[in-house]
C-alpha cells in the first residue's frame, strides 16, 4: 500500500472513531479527542489541508450523527446550532498550535500544546458566546460587563475541565502511537 493511501485510510479511521466517540452517552462534558487531533494534525501531517481536515471532518461527521439522532428523537443534543461555524473556525485555529510545535516534537512541546489548545478554545469560545459573536448565541445571557464575562467563564468550567483532561489523554495516545509506529529499530551489533 503506498504511503498516501495509507495516510488517507489512517486519517479516515481517526475521523470516524473520534466522531463516534463524541456520541457516547454519559461522556464527561468536553471530554472528546478533537482538540488533540487538531494539535496532532498540525504537528505531524505534512499536507496542511489534511491537518485542518482531521478535526473539522470529525466534528462535522459527529454533528451530522447528532442531528440524525435528534431528528429521530433519540437525543436532546442538536447536531447543528447557532455558533457552530465559529466552533469549526476555532478548531481550525487550534491546528495552528500544532504547526507551532512542528519539528520540535518532545514531551515538553506536546504537553504545552495540550494545555494551550483547550485553554485558548475555552477563552475564545466563551468570549464569543458571552459577547454575542457566536451567531446570535448568547449563552446564559450574562451581562456585557467584566463580571458578566467572568460569570460566562465560570459557566464553561465543566467543559474546560473535561476538554483539558481529554486533550492531554488523547495527545498521549495520538503522539505515543505516532512515535511507536515511526521509531527506528535499534541497530544490531555484528561480531566477526
Amino acid at each position: 500500500m503506498n504511503s498516501n493511501r495509507s495516510l488517507l485510510l489512517t486519517l479516515a479511521a481517526l475521523i470516524v472513531i473520534a466522531a463516534l466517540y463524541r456520541l457516547i452517552p454519559g461522556r464527561p462534558l468536553g471530554f472528546a479527542p478533537q482538540l488533540a487531533m487538531a494539535i496532532f494534525g498540525g504537528a505531524v501531517i505534512k499536507e496542511k489541508k489534511w491537518a485542518f481536515a482531521l478535526p473539522i471532518f470529525s466534528m462535522f461527521l459527529s454533528d451530522c450523527l447528532f442531528q440524525a439522532l435528534h431528528s429521530a428523537g433519540l437525543t436532546e443534543i442538536y447536531g447543528f446550532y447557532d455558533g457552530q461555524l465559529l466552533n469549526y473556525g476555532l478548531f481550525a485555529l487550534m491546528v495552528l498550535i500544532g504547526f507551532a510545535i512542528r519539528g520540535r516534537l518532545n514531551v515538553w512541546s506536546i504537553g504545552m500544546a495540550a494545555l494551550a489548545a483547550p485553554t485558548a478554545f475555552f477563552l475564545l469560545s466563551n468570549f464569543a458566546t458571552w459577547s454575542g459573536m457566536a451567531g446570535g448565541l448568547r449563552g446564559l445571557d450574562r451581562p456585557l460587563t467584566f463580571n458578566g464575562f467572568l460569570m460566562a467563564l465560570n459557566d464553561g468550567l465543566p467543559f474546560y475541565q473535561g476538554s483539558l483532561a481529554a486533550t492531554v489523554v488523547f495527545s498521549v495516545l495520538l503522539f505515543g502511537a505516532y512515535f511507536l509506529l515511526n521509531r527506528k529499530p535499534a541497530g544490531v551489533a555484528m561480531t566477526a
